[in-house]
């Protein structure tokens, strides 16, 4: 007994040193510091239990208000506002992926403690607010036994909802508080094992592509690469027929798609790898370009080599092209909103809010917080800004940011938090009905 708690001890001081973070490396920005590599047996981890937020908020910029918007959620994800201005939130949790590794093994309890014990809604959830105070008069279950919903999209009289297992669509008409048609199936998704399930969606400017974000079935390949077919990718479907093309490849886990607004162009916030260190891989916003090739698993921000990776493949290295902006490592981000018509004016009038869902493998946590990204004619334009804070403090985690959504007719922002199951609401103080 006493030579296995001398071993669990040695073996915390060994986590615990090879998890500590350099403060002075920029781990931001177009052009991030990228230290060694820090390999470990069992990667350094770190998740403290939820504390509740016992009636605090989270802290926003001066200027602005944050409440409540809805609460007692069945793990909120992502956000749709429908034409009429009724928010639509995607509930649920998916994935099916048995551990392969001791480490994983280790790492699940760890995960876990870190995440909210409420059962998986699977259902879409509707919110009219019509006179924009923040407090709801409507609330129903707009639809439900769905299947791990996710990403959403409208699109000329329907609902796109991404499935853990396939994309479908509900037809709606204005005011409809229930869905009165069965989801119909517009193509099936990539869900053997589904180690990353989460399907992000989006739909291009002129309305007639759907993209769908598709993650990784593993960290680094580990399962082997037969079950990696399909994985780590972006698709690009027709709307009309549902035949889809891989627009993009190489994309770790591409959880939030959106449009920037000034180019058209289809963006992404990516998680990347694992058990590189508490600060590799850099976590990404980028845009999605054609036929790319983003690196996963062999490579790393462009073409640094991960060497845990077996064959290597220096033929399509040469080809990985690195992210346009790099958000920190492993602050796992699940939101991606633009500022749309002028945003909220001043310092967010044009760029991207992001939610970071937080760490489980750093010491010092990262994310667990929503942050601004200034675009400048559609591209970043400088460091990142923290927006929402006070997810995280020393006595636990009260929440943790996935799914935003910044509604220009209301000029409002809606911050999903799937560890107190609450929408936020962030306006300017002065917001009008």
């Amino acid at each position: 007994m006493i030579r296995t708690t001398l071993g669990v001890c040695l073996a915390t001081l060994v986590l615990a040193a090879c998890g500590r973070s350099d403060p002075n490396l920029n781990e931001t920005g177009a052009q991030p510091d990228l230290p060694d590599i820090r390999e470990t047996l069992i990667p350094p981890m770190r998740v403290t239990g939820p504390t509740g937020w016992d009636g605090q908020t989270p802290t926003v910029p001066a200027g602005f208000t944050i409440t409540a918007m809805a609460t007692d959620l069945q793990i909120p994800r992502q956000m749709l506002v429908l034409p009429n201005g009724d928010i639509l939130i995607a509930e649920g949790r998916g994935g099916n992926a048995p551990p392969l590794r001791p480490k994983d093994v280790l790492a699940g309890p760890i995960k876990k403690k870190g995440n909210t014990q409420v059962e998986s809604g699977d259902r879409l959830t509707l919110l009219r607010d019509a006179d924009n105070d923040g407090r709801p008069e409507v609330r129903t279950v707009f639809a439900d036994n769905l299947d791990a919903p996710y990403g959403l999209a409208f699109v000329d009289g329907f609902i796109y909802v991404a499935n853990q297992d396939a994309l479908v669509r509900i037809p709606w008409t204005p005011g409809q508080t229930r869905a009165t048609a069965a989801p119909e199936e517009v193509t099936k998704l990539p869900s053997r094992i589904n180690h990353h399930w989460t399907k992000s969606l989006t739909v291009s400017a002129d309305g007639q592509t759907l993209y769908v974000g598709i993650g990784s079935n593993s960290n680094v390949g580990e399962r082997g690469m037969a079950v990696e077919e399909e994985r780590a990718v972006v698709w690009a479907i027709d709307r009309a027929t549902g035949a889809r093309r891989t627009m993009a490849t190489g994309i770790r886990n591409p959880t939030a798609l959106a449009i920037e607004p000034r180019t058209g162009a289809v963006w992404a916030v990516v998680n990347e790898r694992d058990e590189l260190g508490p600060q590799l891989v850099p976590d990404y916003l980028t845009s999605v370009r054609e036929g790319a090739f983003y690196g996963w698993p062999y490579s790393y921000w462009g073409k640094n080599i991960d060497p845990r990776v077996r064959p290597q493949k220096p033929e399509l290295v040469a080809t990985a092209i690195a992210p346009d902006y790099a958000l920190g490592a492993h602050v796992a981000a699940l939101g991606l909103s633009f500022a749309t018509q002028g945003g909220f004016g001043g310092a967010f009038s044009e760029g991207a809010f992001i939610g970071e869902h937080g760490s489980w493998n750093r010491q010092d946590p990262s994310g667990y917080k929503l942050t601004w990204v200034p675009f400048s004619g559609g591209r970043p334009s400088g460091p990142p800004v923290d927006f929402a804070t006070g997810f995280l403090t020393e006595a636990g985690a009260r929440g943790r940011p996935v799914g935003v959504l910044f509604d220009p007719t209301r000029r409002i922002l809606l911050v999903a938090d799937d560890l107190s199951n609450t929408i936020w609401r962030i306006a300017p103080a002065q917001t009008r009905p």
